[in-house]
């Protein structure tokens, strides 16, 4: 989360969580990959509730719990997982443990579980960038996870009407095979670029720029692409105090802050 997304946050009510969690969850690329990947081949109606109720659990599960108790861990490397879990469901689609591990391939409705509960973990370590406070949190978690599930449900019926159309023409046999290839290649493209802003994190000595102006270039990057960059903003600027009435109010918004980037040195723009 930007910097820009967490002021605009900071008097946000139930609402606004709400529809943070659904843009969330409309623009996590990932997560609608991975999505995608599990209503594939599915046609019956029992089965695709079976799967998307125990993704829905999992990532329940670790949204709440770990943003409750302040559970967190560097986000591009949850991320890089959930890569991970984008490309196995591609592996499994195109019979690859069948094919070239020559094994069964491991119980799905187990595997969606789990994989939800690293997805959920993916979702709190985002929220957990926001200035939650303590007044409300249960409820600023759960409105935030009522958003994820809004967005959820408008993602699958989309898939949902896509797939039901694509499968009754011929092309869908011919490029079954060549959408999941494209999963895989996608998810393995997340993957790395996980990983390269994992490096950054971790070794900014390593790239050119200093270790400030790094981060800003990425930081600058994200408030353009930031879910909440259309968001109405909701700080409002104080007036005169009645002990400082005829004065002239001060610059404060000239003022440069004072702050720093994961454990590096304070300091001001």
């Amino acid at each position: 989360m930007s910097a820009e997304d967490q002021a605009r946050i900071l008097n946000a009510g139930y609402l606004e969580y709400i529809r943070l969690g659904a843009t969330h969850m409309l623009t996590g690329y990932d997560h609608l990959l991975f999505l995608f990947g599990v209503m594939f081949f599915l046609t019956r109606f029992s089965e695709i509730i079976k799967f998307i109720t125990a993704f829905t659990i999992g990532h329940s599960i670790t949204l709440v719990f770990a943003t409750l108790f302040g559970i967190t861990a560097n986000y591009y490397l949850i991320d890089a997982v959930i890569a991970l879990t984008v490309c196995y469901k591609a592996f499994d689609n195109l019979g690859g443990f069948q094919k070239h591990l020559q094994m069964k391939s491991p119980n799905l409705t187990w595997m969606v579980f789990a994989f939800g509960l690293i997805h959920g973990f993916g979702l709190s370590t985002r929220l957990q960038q926001l200035p939650l406070g303590d007044d409300g949190l249960v409820f600023k978690i759960l409105s935030f996870n009522v958003g994820v599930e809004v967005g959820q449900i408008v993602a699958l019926s989309i898939m949902l009407a896509v797939l039901m159309v694509w499968r009754k023409t011929a092309s869908f046999e011919r490029f079954s095979k060549a959408s999941n290839v494209g999963l895989m290649l996608a998810g393995g493209l997340l993957l790395l670029m996980q990983l390269h802003g994992f490096q950054h994190t971790q070794y900014p000595d390593d790239f050119p720029l200093n270790r400030d102006d790094h981060q800003h270039t990425h930081e600058d990057m994200a408030d353009k692409k930031a879910p909440l960059s259309s968001y109405p903003r909701r700080l409002e600027l104080r007036g005169p105090s009645a002990d400082t009435e005829g004065e002239e109010p001060a610059e404060q918004a000239s003022e440069p802050e004072v702050h720093r980037h994961e454990d590096g040195e304070p300091h001001s723009h």
